[in-house]
């Protein structure tokens, strides 16, 4: 009876504590990421992490969304507080030009690393350059993504139309990977941190070997009509299976934003905390490792919150957006 009593009030202790930890945490918190085939979920996923983990009064959780270009929208309608968008889309959304039909109150918090499009195809189906595209099926991301409109600019500065030249498709990470390797898609973009998991998934199974497609000769056609958001970077060899050699790609930084009516405290909190525990973030995915001190100066077309602000100026960081 005494071991029952015991055990009995340890257990009534551990739910009171239990409780207690949660009455605590008077801060609910959303972070949109992207879709389970790239790169922003499951960052974004370590990213609650951390906050929940680290900040005594916040409880982050991590949203599974098309990315971007709807992540934007999630933040300019408040039903997110944090998202991760690339920097194509988050011009758009900040200016109300392209897919948004007025502007966003958006604010940079950090500029977390680069995405690199890939084209991805199957070796020996005669896909080599973008203009090798005309005629194929091909998807150009999911509906709501920065990948459909990286896409479509690749295919424009190509010279190809995708609505004429094309057999088009516009499905996620996973869902085109998925048809690449059923053989219903000829190729796919997605725009993303490298390794993709999907990628590497296409890339490993027996029988299939992977082909990613240099597209760096359309860069400067990009640049001279959206401006410098875009620029030339490489997408290692070995990055995926049977991927030997380096590929020339265009590249784009990933921002992490917030409403501008976020709360100070809360977004000042936010950034210090994946600055001192970036190590923990790198374990999630290396992408990680390119969240840097020096890259906040400069890099980001949109203004910083003046919480961000306050953290980098403690840090002795001149932040400030490029636009």
């Amino acid at each position: 009876m005494r071991k029952l009593f015991i055990l009995t009030l340890i257990a009534v202790l551990a739910a009171l504590g239990s409780n207690a930890w949660a009455q605590t945490k008077t801060v609910r918190l959303s972070i949109a990421t992207g879709g389970t085939g790239g790169v922003f979920y499951p960052l974004g996923g370590g990213m609650a992490t951390l906050i929940s983990k680290h900040i005594p009064y916040a409880e982050a959780t991590s949203e599974v969304t098309t990315a971007s270009v709807d992540n934007c929208r999630l933040l300019g309608a408040r039903k997110a507080e944090f998202a991760l968008v690339s920097v194509d889309a988050a011009v758009d959304a900040y200016r109300g030009t392209g897919p948004f039909k007025e502007k966003m109150p958006l604010r940079s918090l950090a500029v977390v690393f680069k995405n690199s499009m890939h084209l991805v195809a199957l070796d020996g189906k005669g896909i080599n350059r973008v203009t090798d595209l005309k005629g194929k099926r091909v998807s150009i991301g999911s509906p709501g993504g920065a990948t459909e409109v990286w896409a479509l600019r690749i295919l424009e500065a190509a010279g190809l139309d995708a609505n004429k030249d094309l057999k088009k498709e516009r499905l996620g990470a996973s869902e085109s990977a998925g048809a690449l390797k059923d053989g219903k898609i000829d190729a796919y973009f997605f725009g993303g941190g490298y390794p993709t998991s999907s990628i590497t998934d296409v890339a490993a199974t027996p029988g299939l070997k992977v082909k990613i497609i240099p597209h760096d000769e359309v860069i400067p056609r990009m640049k001279e009509k959206h401006g410098p958001i875009y620029s030339r970077g490489v997408i290692p060899g070995r990055t995926y299976p049977g991927q030997d050699q380096d590929i020339p790609v265009s590249i784009a930084w990933v921002l992490f934003l917030c409403h501008e009516k976020l709360d100070e405290k809360v977004a000042y909190d936010v950034i210090r905390v994946f600055f001192e525990r970036k190590p923990e973030l790198v374990l999630i995915h290396p992408e990680a490792n390119h969240l840097r001190l020096e890259s906040q100066v400069g890099e980001s077309p949109l203004p910083y919150h003046p919480g961000a602000l306050r953290f980098y100026k403690e840090k002795g960081v001149d932040a400030r957006s490029s636009g």
